[in-house]
């Protein structure tokens, strides 16, 4: 009878001789293990060996099973006796003894791997011998690195790294992300993206599903979303990138999900398109200045002026002065303000500005038209028809006198040397976002050179 089949390792692992119930399944289990082992019986003699063990070192099971420990042909004659004492030693230890050794291979090189070992016990519950799972170091390192940096990305990162399943769906999510989703780390799990998103979330669908398909893109892209939060609605850009996940352990790769990974970068586009907005607006300016000084009639410079603002700024401009002449600051407060159009752009086709106030007929602006309101202010004034059905949209519009598509207001004051001569109107259509405080400084820098070249035409035709 054999050394391992005396010390009952064998019966504790499982029958290994051929023919009894269950050795071929023993042979497939340890054959089809991802690590390398080995077992010993009480006296150290190898009883079982697999093909993982056979790939690292080069012994096949036939040359190994039968050995006294590793002496003489897995390990170094000097380092053996060291070797095989820390083997043993898990016997009768508790748990499980991490080591790491210099074995040799069959051809004579050395590779440094780590053991895992412990105690394999008999019927009886008294230790009969060691089972030993070995890895390549470096694989083992590999291995641990992964999980350092998962671990890492899901705790510490700083952006966004949220796992989506096959389902579209978020399986795990990081602290950035969970706070950038304006939710829980574990209330975004499962949940369709839509429920987190309000817009953005089929751009975003789209995406993970071509990553699934195709594969990952080769640059990060860029996104807006709004995301649904407990304060409210709040617009992001998020820049992107995309890792599909397939399972290492298929023979054909299978779509496990997508790693997607963002980062916040809200506040610097904001600065870039504020920055580029400035730059062209500070250019329309300069040109618009130019051509208004090769105008020999300064009122002609006046809608040169128009012209040159309402690219990319508006789609309607109307100037209208007042009808009794130019007021200063306090005067005529208590009279009724009476405007006459002077300039506007085409109703219909794009076209240049005109001149229309040779007339002289006041335009029938109500009582609280925010034109009034400007003049009596001496202030830029904004109005908009709000969220209102198509219909009374331009109800609101033809109510002010105004083209039917206009739905934002933005009316600037026309001054000069001291005085109000008129009001300057800014109109943007249903296609177009509200004047914001940016558009505000514009539209005033334009109604003072409006203003200027306004003032200068008076001057002249009072000579």
């Amino acid at each position: 009878m054999s050394a391992s089949r005396r010390s009952g390792i064998t019966d504790e692992l499982g029958p290994d001789e051929p023919g009894e119930p269950g050795s071929d399944l023993l042979a497939a289990l340890l054959d089809g293990m991802d690590a390398a082992l080995c077992a010993f019986d009480a006296d150290g003699v190898v009883t079982h060996w697999n093909r993982e063990a056979e790939r690292i070192l080069g012994w096949t099971a036939a040359e190994a099973v039968g050995r006294h420990g590793f002496a003489g042909w897995a390990v170094r004659s000097a380092d053996a006796e060291e070797v095989q004492a820390r083997l043993m030693s898990a016997m009768h230890a508790p748990g499980r003894q991490v080591h790491e050794f210099a074995l040799v291979t069959k051809d004579g090189g050395r590779i440094l791997v780590r053991t895992q070992s412990a105690a394999v016990r008999g019927p009886d519950g008294k230790p009969a011998g060691v089972y030993c799972a070995f890895s390549e170091v470096h694989a083992q390192i590999d291995l641990e690195r992964s999980i350092a940096l998962s671990e890492a990305l899901f705790e510490d990162a700083a952006w966004g790294v949220v796992l989506v399943d096959a389902d579209l769906r978020p399986a795990v999510v990081n602290a950035y992300a969970a706070r950038s989703l304006g939710v829980g780390r574990t209330s975004a799990l499962g949940r369709p993206l839509g429920e987190l998103l309000a817009r953005g979330a089929e751009e975003l669908e789209a995406a993970l599903t071509h990553v699934l398909a195709e594969g990952a893109p080769p640059a990060p892209a860029e996104m807006w979303v709004v995301v649904r939060t407990p304060e409210g609605e709040r617009r992001r850009c998020w820049r992107n990138g995309f890792l599909r996940l397939a399972s290492p352990l298929a023979e054909e790769p299978v779509p496990l999900g997508v790693g997607w990974l963002f980062q916040d970068v809200t506040e610097a586009r904001q600065d870039q398109q504020e920055a580029a907005l400035l730059r062209f607006r500070s250019n329309q300016l300069h040109r618009a200045a130019r051509a208004a000084a090769e105008c020999e009639d300064p009122a002609e410079a006046a809608t040169v002026h128009l012209d040159f603002a309402l690219a990319g700024f508006a789609d309607h401009a109307l100037v209208d002065r007042l009808a009794d002449g130019p007021r200063a600051q306090g005067e005529g407060d208590a009279e009724p303000v009476r405007l006459v159009r002077l300039a506007a752009t085409p109703a219909g086709a794009p076209g240049p500005s005109l001149l229309t106030g040779a007339a002289g007929l006041p335009v029938r602006y109500p009582e609280e038209h925010p034109a009034r309101q400007c003049v009596r202010r001496a202030g830029t004034v904004r109005a908009e028809a709000g969220e209102v059905s198509a219909e009374r949209a331009r109800e609101w519009a033809l109510e002010r006198q105004w083209p039917g598509d206009a739905v934002h207001a933005l009316c600037a004051v026309l001054r000069s040397r001291g005085r109000t001569l008129g009001v300057l109107t800014f109109l943007r259509g249903a296609g177009r976002s509200r004047f914001e405080r940016a558009d505000t400084a514009y539209a005033e820098d334009v109604a003072v050179r409006v203003a200027a070249a306004l003032d200068l035409a008076e001057a002249l035709r009072e000579r």
